[in-house]
């Protein structure tokens, strides 16, 4: 009987220190989202791709200084999908996985991403659409400027330096990717622009991934079969404006019409200052980075964050840009400090810089 006794105990003893075990591990294990006691957050900064040159030479850079300024101890965990949302939803679940406190995330398919705030939600983590929205699943917030009005004022600075020709002939439309809410947001503002403007749609695009290169493809087929009816271009972003003016030099065409464009890089700069690009539209990607940041780190915390707006039913904060062209570039661009000179005044653009008083 003793002999039983004490295998009893000793079952009973090693339950009780498993128990014992088990609960401390419960107690150290941090929730998802759960902030170390010296407050040094995770947030994971999700970008889309990279034929938009913006995302890590600006949007990454930008978003991490801003993070180690409001909060030294936060960790920012950065990944870029390069064009796939299903790379972006295994980014998405390593950053929940990880046990992230917020996540910003620029989607690759607005609609694929709707599957990510939910994952978000279940682990109790706020996230935060960047630059584009996700209409199907409400994200905590929403930061971005106002692509609507982006692709209103870009097509109608365009429609108003090509309309004097609208008797030649009639412009194309080059959108962003179909994928993209924002991109149809800016697709929704250009017809708010053409369609009351009286110019002739001759072909109209939307752009896979906001390739440059297919852009060019397209636009290269376009103009084998318009050539000189061709009277100006609006294109959703610098990238794809720039595939166009491409296409319109490998074609020979050494007077390119106005091309419009979207986003300020350094590239659309240099082609405004040599007359190959009409426009492009300036918004500083601090002022999203920063922004982005800042609400991040809040509702890491806990904090609430006040709506300035709502869109798609989502607490937003929307900013509005410049439209750049060759009449204000300087001002826009170099006077503030945006771009300099040194960037962007290399030695093929030397000669037009000095044109355009840029030095």
């Amino acid at each position: 009987m003793k002999k039983i006794y004490s295998r009893i105990a000793l079952v009973g003893l090693t339950a009780v220190l498993a128990a014992a075990t088990l609960s401390a591990c419960a107690e150290q294990a941090p929730a998802a989202g759960a902030a170390s006691a010296s407050g040094a957050y995770k947030i994971a900064f999700l970008m889309p791709d990279l034929a938009s040159t913006r995302y890590e030479q600006q949007d990454k850079p930008l978003f991490v200084a801003k993070m180690a300024e409001l909060c030294p101890n936060c960790e920012v965990i950065y990944s870029n999908a390069n064009a796939s949302a299903d790379t972006q939803q295994q980014q998405a679940n390593s950053a929940i996985a990880q046990g992230v406190n917020a996540i910003v995330i620029d989607a690759v398919d607005s609609k694929a991403a709707a599957s990510i705030v939910v994952s978000a939600n279940a682990a109790k983590i706020p996230i935060i659409a960047y630059d584009r929205p996700i209409p199907d699943q409400k994200a905590d917030y929403y930061v971005s400027f106002d692509n609507e009005g982006i692709g209103k004022s870009i097509a109608q600075s365009l429609v108003d330096t090509a309309k004097p020709n609208s008797a030649k002939g009639g412009i194309l439309i080059i959108n962003g990717s179909p994928t993209d809410a924002a991109a149809g947001l800016i697709k929704k503002g250009i017809h708010e622009a053409v369609d009351p403007s009286g110019l002739t749609v001759l072909a109209e695009y939307d752009t896979p991934s906001w390739d440059p290169a297919k852009a060019q493809e397209w636009a290269s087929g376009q103009i084998t079969q318009f050539g000189d009816k061709i009277i100006g271009v609006v294109a959703a972003n610098d990238g794809t404006g720039g595939g166009a003016i491409a296409a319109f030099k490998a074609a020979g065409i050494t007077t390119v019409p106005p091309v419009s464009g979207n986003d300020a890089e350094v590239a659309a700069a240099q082609r405004i200052i040599a007359g190959t690009q009409y426009n492009t539209i300036s918004k500083p990607i601090s002022i999203v980075a920063n922004a982005a940041a800042e609400i991040a780190y809040s509702l890491a915390q806990g904090k609430a964050v006040e709506a300035k707006t709502t869109l798609y039913n989502t607490p937003s904060q929307l900013f509005t840009p410049d439209v750049v062209t060759l009449k204000n570039i300087k001002q826009i661009l170099f006077d503030s400090n945006i771009m300099t000179a040194a960037k962007v005044c290399t030695a093929d653009y030397a000669a037009a810089c000095t044109t355009a008083s840029i030095k």
